[in-house]
């Protein structure tokens, strides 16, 4: 009798170690499932910086200023994304280079040129005048050819259409290469003698033209 009660007990007790092993367990592997959750969520998204042109707050020229990004797949990814930094505006105070309503349409690249499809709003929206229109226009080109050295020529159109200007007076019918003397702030100071005082529209585009083009 004694001894069928002791193996009672002990069967009891065994039974009870086996339930609490089993429990033990069981929370044991989901604390590990929530820390390996932990873990996951917190590790680092890599990210692209690129270097944006916007136009410095006096509005005479433009600035370099560094724009992260989740790193994109190719190319075509990235140069969406850097539009869309300058669309989206500075984040250091600088004055924007395009519309907030403009949107991108499509981009293309061939060689060495990228082809930029803008929805009307980039012409609706932009404010207009020669240097204004100039400084948007650069700083697509200069933003773009910073990034990616090997694209030396912008094609800008607008709902798929080739427009002879921006907005009136800086011709976009023709792809634009980047120039970086429009990053230089203008030389104070009276204007040397003999200098042209007062230069057309045309003769700045003419002179910031790369060599070879039509």
């Amino acid at each position: 009798m004694m001894k069928k009660l002791f193996l009672n007990l002990l069967g009891v007790l065994l039974l009870g170690i086996l339930i609490g092993y089993g429990v033990s367990w069981f929370f044991q592997q989901g604390q590990k499932e929530e820390e390996s959750a932990r873990v996951v969520i917190a590790r680092d998204v890599p990210v692209r910086e690129l270097q944006l042109y916007f136009v410095a707050p006096d509005g005479t020229f433009l600035v370099p200023e560094p724009y992260e990004t989740s790193a994109c797949d190719d190319d075509l990814g990235c140069i969406q994304d850097l539009l869309s930094g300058l669309i989206y505006g500075s984040s250091q105070n600088n004055l924007p280079v395009l519309p907030k309503e403009t949107e991108v349409l499509a981009v293309d690249v061939e060689n060495d040129i990228v082809r930029i499809n803008f929805s009307r709003k980039l012409v609706d929206f932009h404010p207009g005048g020669s240097l204004t229109e100039l400084l948007t226009i650069y700083s697509v080109a200069n933003s773009l050819n910073e990034n990616f050295p090997y694209l030396r020529q912008v094609q800008i159109l607008v709902d798929g259409e080739v427009l002879q200007t921006l907005k009136g007076h800086v011709r976009i019918d023709q792809p634009i290469y980047a120039d970086y003397s429009f990053s230089e702030p203008p030389l104070p100071g009276p204007i040397p003698e003999g200098a042209d005082q007062n230069l057309s529209i045309e003769q700045l585009i003419q002179n910031n033209e790369s060599p070879g083009t039509d």
